[in-house]
């Protein structure tokens, strides 16, 4: 694989982070949590670790000319979003509470959720299979699947980063104002919701 093109796809990938979505909205919610966003983050990533995985080991492929299994994807990660984002407006985290009355996320929780919202969004699985191939060297010096897999852990590392100062971010400047906490706390878990019912939208029309 030439320099070039892996330096490409880095600055591509670090593009798509910085475009808000589902992961977005999660972490915020996270961010606000305290102690949830370092799990929060990391069940993101091993999702993207594991979409990386499905795409080099060319299981990708089969599930993009399969429909059924494809819809399936589609509705599971749709639910997902819209029950993880229906979560968050019924129960947003309590900012203004001292720090040992605060409810915590749990972090296997939090890994397992951000599992989902990334392992399980069909749209991560087809933008995986439509980039990172085109960044290859099919007869290049290391196997096709290396490529892919390197690539992958550089989005992924993308996403480890500029997730977690947008959690940062959330945290150090919305904990000391409430009242614009809840208000953003509802909105992600809004746009969860939005989300959601945009993926099955997009499959029906």
């Amino acid at each position: 694989m030439a320099f070039g093109a892996a330096f490409g796809f880095w600055a591509m990938s670090a593009l798509l982070v910085l475009v808000p979505g589902a992961d977005w909205a999660y972490v915020i919610a996270a961010g606000l949590r305290d102690r949830a966003l370092w799990p929060a983050v990391g069940g993101l990533l091993l999702g993207y670790l594991a979409l990386t995985a499905v795409v080099a080991a060319g299981v990708a492929a089969l599930v993009a000319r399969t429909p059924a299994v494809l819809t399936a994807l589609t509705f599971a990660g749709a639910a997902y979003l819209i029950w993880l984002g229906a979560g968050i407006l019924a129960r947003p985290p309590t900012i203004s509470l001292p720090a040992d009355r605060q409810v915590l996320v749990r972090p296997g929780a939090a890994v397992a959720r951000g599992f989902g919202v990334s392992g399980l969004n069909p749209k991560g699985l087809l933008l995986f299979l439509a980039l990172l191939p085109q960044f290859t060297t099919p007869r290049g010096s290391w196997p096709l699947a290396a490529q892919i897999a390197l690539l992958g852990v550089l989005h992924t590392a993308n996403c480890g980063a500029g997730y977690l100062g947008v959690g940062v971010l959330a945290r150090s400047v919305l904990r000391s104002r409430p009242a614009a906490a809840r208000l953003t706390t509802r909105l992600s878990g809004a746009a969860m919701v939005v989300l959601g019912i945009a993926l099955l939208a997009e499959h029906w029309l």
